[in-house]
């Protein structure tokens, strides 16, 4: 279990410190499951990369459930090769950048590469939820999305919306996947914080060389941590979350909360961060 400082102590921690509070690191072991449950709304992240045999999600004794999704839903997105999840019984293929949303109360949830010498990299978000929903799969070409941002600014990227209201349905989870283009870095600025809801970044196809300074905390006391590919930022409601890299990159934005309003945030003025 990890438990979030709050905004008063996080202005006052080291670097070491913020890294321990706030960034997940070493979630993509290869034949492994890894999850760590954070006290932020009870969300759980971890990853799964099937090597050989096919890897079984089971539910954490800090959960306290039968099975992992008893009282959970899933969003699944696929960073590596092509996988297949197995939820009760029924395949579901993931190519590179597709999504599954699994539902609250399905019982077996597995996970397999389809090829050993370029295994599947499954990212996991999972959050409570009160209410159940099919299990859906979304793929890139279907996700919603939209082009914003420009050159000129350096953030001309690609926001894709995967389970959200209008795409997959959900108890409480937002999830999508943003995209910058070549010469643009910044992930989102002006910066901005969500009241209601958390939201988690894990960074991904950046260049074994390349980092992200990704901004948190509150607008009048900035801190930065540096991340790197496969990392995952975690962003209280109070805290901006914003990022520029050394080069183009993606991102997958998840959020839990009271809403599933895309639009729920609360803009920060560019003159007021310090």
């Amino acid at each position: 279990m990890r438990y979030l400082p709050n905004a008063a102590t996080t202005s006052r921690m080291t670097t070491e410190e913020l890294r321990a509070s706030f960034l997940v690191s070493d979630i993509f072991r290869p034949g492994e499951v890894r999850l760590e449950i954070v006290d932020l709304d009870r969300v759980v992240i971890g990853g799964a990369v099937p090597t050989g045999a096919p890897l079984r999600l089971e539910a954490h004794p800090d959960l306290l459930a039968e099975y992992f999704t008893e009282r959970r839903e899933l969003g699944v997105l696929n960073i590596g090769g092509v996988g297949t999840v197995t939820v009760d019984g029924t395949r579901h293929l993931l190519g590179r950048k597709d999504v599954l949303y699994v539902g609250r109360g399905s019982r077996d949830v597995s996970f397999e590469s389809a090829d050993a010498k370029d295994p599947a990299r499954f990212y996991l978000v999972s959050y409570p939820a009160h209410a159940s929903h099919p299990t859906t799969v979304v793929t890139q070409s279907e996700a919603q999305g939209a082009t914003i941002g420009a050159l000129e600014t350096a953030n001309r990227r690609r926001v894709a919306r995967y389970i959200h209201t209008a795409g997959a349905r959900s108890a409480q989870l937002v999830m999508g996947v943003t995209t910058l283009e070549p010469g643009s870095v910044w992930n989102t600025m002006p910066a901005h914080t969500h009241h209601r809801r958390t939201e988690i970044y894990l960074y991904f196809d950046l260049p074994h060389d390349a980092i992200v300074l990704h901004l948190l905390g509150q607008p009048s006391e900035t801190r930065t941590i540096v991340v790197r590919d496969g990392e995952v930022a975690l962003s209280p409601g109070w805290s901006v979350h914003a990022g520029c890299g050394t080069s183009a990159y993606s991102f997958c934005w998840a959020m839990g909360g009271e809403n599933q309003d895309y639009a729920d945030m609360q803009p920060v003025d560019i003159s007021t961060l310090r």
